[in-house]
């Protein structure tokens, strides 16, 4: 069903951090960002859709008044709201947003730390766009941290900050089959496994949470009104987002799960693991019993690799790419 691509070069090797990739389509300009982590740097390619041209940028975690910075990052994350599209990055120290180029820094928020040194570390992770003017980024408290981005400019205000997770924040995804009739549109996992159901809006609602098995969560997704979450177990759920009635439990994988993603035209999602295996597999709601199904299509094995983000690179999941720990490339698939 997909064959392997040219792969393309990064200057650094990939971090073993969950959902190590990032891919933003430009359509008009014909090219593809991506973006992948490697300690403190976040190295960002811009490729044309021809294959002939890449450029090459690299990002630090940058910090106010401070000339190097040795924070690692923990996640970088394109951004697309109707008005605008951003580069997020989050670190030891904070948060970092830029335009989608990576060109010029538009916002930097700074993490509380303790003023004695405890045995919690401190981090940002888990990053997504919600509704219109919404970013939301994960803390290590568990917090949540709501940003109201205006359509330009560098007038980012913190909002609200969500206090329900009591273990810290692995992933956060919005709704994106892009139906407006959802009630819920932003999920978020913690290390513990727990999900919280979230209705966004000027006051963010908590509509529902379903408890963990004290197995972290490391990646979760939002389709049609159903999470699909990613566990250590090498486990894929799929719960109702209102009720969390659980629809389906797959044993996707035989190692810890790194990455979810899903193609919301045409309901594929993506699973990636340690155990070296991509698998495509094909969601459909059932209209009798408005469930959802799931159907396996494809495996790809990336040999000795411990993979560490994989991600769809349009809508219909024509094509995807992956990264693995210490590869310092961009593996493509696209179909056949």
């Amino acid at each position: 069903m997909y064959h392997k691509e040219k792969s393309i070069q990064i200057k650094n090797s990939a971090s073993a951090l969950y959902n190590n990739l990032s891919v933003l389509r430009i359509a008009p300009r014909r090219l593809t960002y991506f973006t992948v982590v490697h300690a403190n740097v976040v190295n960002m390619v811009s490729a044309s859709w021809d294959g002939l041209n890449y450029s090459h940028r690299q990002l630090q975690s940058k910090e106010p008044n401070v000339a190097t910075s040795t924070s690692l990052i923990m996640q970088a994350a394109f951004c697309v709201l109707p008005s605008r599209e951003l580069l997020v990055i989050t670190s030891q120290k904070g948060i970092q947003m830029y335009e989608s180029d990576g060109s010029i820094m538009v916002y930097w928020h700074a993490l509380d730390t303790p003023e004695t040194p405890s045995a919690q570390a401190v981090f940002a992770r888990g990053i997504s766009a919600v509704w219109e003017n919404y970013i939301c980024v994960g803390v290590s408290s568990g917090s949540i941290l709501v940003f109201d981005v205006p359509s330009k400019g560098s007038n980012i205000t913190l909002s609200e900050v969500l206090e329900e997770h009591k273990e810290s924040i692995t992933d956060i995804a919005s709704e994106c089959s892009g139906s407006q009739q959802c009630i819920a549109d932003l999920v978020s996992a913690d290390d513990g496994g727990n999900l919280c159901v979230w209705k966004s809006g000027e006051e963010f609602q908590l509509l529902n949470k379903i408890p963990g098995f004290d197995m972290s969560c490391s990646s979760v997704k939002l389709w049609k009104g159903t999470v699909v979450a990613g566990y250590g177990t090498g486990q894929i759920r799929l719960y109702e987002a209102v009720t969390g009635i659980l629809h389906a439990e797959v044993n996707a994988h035989a190692r810890w799960i790194y990455s979810l993603d899903i193609a919301p035209f045409s309901g594929l999602l993506l699973s990636a693991a340690e155990d070296s295996l991509v698998r495509v597999w094909h969601l459909t709601v059932s209209q009798e019993t408005n469930s959802v199904e799931v159907a396996h299509l494809h495996n790809e094995c990336v040999t000795d690799t411990q993979i560490c983000g994989a991600r769809f690179c349009d809508g219909d999941g024509y094509a995807f790419a992956v990264t693995g720990y210490d590869l310092s490339e961009i593996i493509r698939y696209t179909q056949t």
